[in-house]
């Protein structure tokens, strides 16, 4: 999966460096941030392909930062992380510019096929 930019935008730590650290072995070019805000200031400096967004945090809401990247950059393709029994609120990011959702715990092979199919649309819609 070489030429991924991704990042990983959830205020659960542990969670966040767990998983760049597993993409970064699959060769994503993967950085994480724990905030919606820290998240967004780094957007410009890393230009990323891919964001995985948890969709509750502490300091905003993951739709509020859904809104704000693709204010930034529409190509920039979104999967939004949810807990258990919010997936109405998966859906309602869908709606609002999200690739797709997943179910925390995520399924790291799972991951792995939605960000291919991520980075796959991108490639069509800049074609």
């Amino acid at each position: 999966m070489k030429g991924i930019k991704l990042l990983i935008i959830d205020d659960e730590v542990e969670f966040a460096a767990t998983l760049c650290r597993r993409l970064q072995l699959r060769n994503i070019d993967a950085f994480d941030a724990h905030s919606g805000q820290e998240g967004l200031a780094r957007l410009s400096e890393l230009h990323p392909n891919v964001v995985i967004l948890d969709l509750k945090m502490h300091d905003m809401s993951g739709l509020d930062v859904l809104k704000k990247i693709k204010n930034y950059d529409t190509s920039i393709e979104v999967i939004m992380l949810t807990g258990h029994g919010s997936v109405r609120a998966g859906v309602d990011a869908e709606e609002k510019g999200a690739f797709d959702y997943m179910i925390k715990p995520v399924d790291l092979p799972d991951l792995l096929v939605k960000v291919e199919q991520a980075v796959q649309k991108q490639a069509r819609e800049r074609a």
